[in-house]
């Protein structure tokens, strides 16, 4: 005889069975199986702060206080923020000699906080210490840093903040960041300008762009707080090391561009071409960003547009800045149809060439250089459509809707199985 227990114990069993079987298949093996190599331990990526302590970081044009004063108060930001993983060094340059013996004033460069876990007391109270006093030796100071930052094969970067061109000629600090990029250590040389002149913004430019890094102009303290963030925690997280291009002004001269992340130079109010080939079925995904690297007026823009051979606008992404910001971002995704209708069997299908239009809408003060163009940072990816069954359901949406269609069936069986149950037992109690 079946006992109400038993008759609810089978009921559950049904109600799980019917619901791991509605589980689309894919999920578990999601996972992964454990000890693969996505479980492998990565070195920590390495970061070297490198800072001009030269007598120059006494002017006082940074939000009211001195530069020094500002450098200080972005480090403590800065090193409040960390991530755990990083490790982390500080060196100065002109930090230690205020005579005038150029000999001695141009080896002025030491590690101040080494590369390693971070303990933020420790590094506070080092910078705390620091007082603005003589040289500025960047060409010294580079290569002490990629000293500091040798070995393995972790992610390494050199964020630089000065004030000044180096004082220290004939060592070229381009030329070094030349030689350092030539050695094959992976090494990126970040340069942030507090309140450059053209020749410091030309220097410091120069030895970003050598090692595939970026150079920013700073003005006021949040900007340098926010800057040395963000290079901090893309080390933590890093992008693949852009590839050098030229865009050219019209889309059928415009350089052919695979999935990457790719750096230009796009003068004021300019048009820049590029092309992108994408196959029926895929979605090409594009962003781009253009850092004011120099002194802008406010009230700008970016338009990233993709557009057919022929001319016809396919979509669109613009953004509009304030001058609150010295990067400027947009993006756009356009899916290409898969019409197998129009193949035979034996065809392959052919990609459609896209045009990728970068414009902007920046204008500068009389005084400001108009060349060269500012830093452009365009990322292209060319994934599966949204229509490829290998990555959705049927539904066109993602195994989302597979969970939701479960839970749904799950909980009307369950329902009904419920309302059985009770009217049987309804039934035995009238019996009785």
């Amino acid at each position: 005889m079946i006992t109400r227990k038993r008759l609810a114990t089978g009921a559950c069993a049904l109600l799980a069975a019917l619901t791991v079987g509605l589980l689309p298949t894919g999920a578990a093996a999601d996972d992964g199986p454990a000890g693969s190599d996505a479980d492998s331990p990565k070195e920590s990526p390495k970061v070297e702060l490198v800072l001009d302590v030269s007598g120059s970081m006494r002017t006082r044009d940074i939000d009211g206080q001195s530069r020094m004063s500002a450098a200080k108060q972005a480090f403590n930001d800065v090193l409040d923020a960390v991530p755990q993983e990083v490790r982390l060094g500080i060196r100065t340059l002109g930090a230690d000699y205020p005579g005038q013996d150029r000999q001695r004033g141009c080896k002025d460069t030491r590690q101040l906080y080494p590369v390693g876990p971070l303990d933020r007391t420790e590094a506070k109270t080092a910078v705390a210490t620091l007082a603005p006093t003589g040289w500025t030796p960047i060409g010294p100071a580079l290569l002490g840093a990629a000293e500091d930052l040798k070995g393995g094969e972790a992610t390494k970067r050199i964020v630089l903040i000065t004030d000044g061109e180096d004082t220290c000629a004939p060592l070229d600090p381009c030329e070094v960041a030349r030689d350092i990029a030539a050695q094959g250590i992976h090494l990126v040389i970040d340069t942030l300008g507090l309140v450059p002149d053209a020749k410091t913004r030309r220097q410091l430019t120069c030895i970003a762009e050598a090692t595939g890094g970026t150079y920013t102009s700073v003005h006021r303290t949040e900007e340098l707080s926010g800057r040395v963030q963000q290079l901090v925690d893309r080390a933590a997280d890093p992008v693949v090391t852009p590839v050098a291009t030229e865009g050219s002004g019209r889309c059928m001269d415009a350089p052919q561009l695979k999935p990457g992340l790719y750096t230009d130079r796009q003068e004021f109010g300019k048009h820049r071409w590029y092309r992108v080939d994408v196959l029926p079925g895929q979605e090409l995904r594009a962003s781009v960003s253009i850092s004011a690297d120099r002194a802008v007026n406010n009230d700008y823009g970016v338009l990233l547009r993709a557009v057919t051979t022929h001319g016809r606008e396919i979509v669109r992404g613009a953004e509009a800045g304030d001058g609150r910001t010295d990067v400027i971002s947009t993006g756009l995704r356009y899916p290409k149809k898969d019409d197998q209708d129009a193949l035979d069997d034996d065809s392959k299908p052919a990609a459609e060439t896209v045009c990728l239009q970068v414009s902007n809408s920046f204008s500068a003060p009389s005084s400001v250089k108009t060349t060269p163009g500012m830093p452009v940072e365009l990322a292209i990816d060319v994934v599966d459509g949204p229509d490829a069954a290998s990555d959705v359901a049927s539904f066109g949406l993602g195994r989302g809707w597979w969970l939701l269609g479960t839970l749904v069936l799950a909980g009307f069986l369950g329902g009904l199985i419920w309302g059985w149950l009770s009217r049987w037992r309804f039934a035995v109690w009238r019996t009785n």
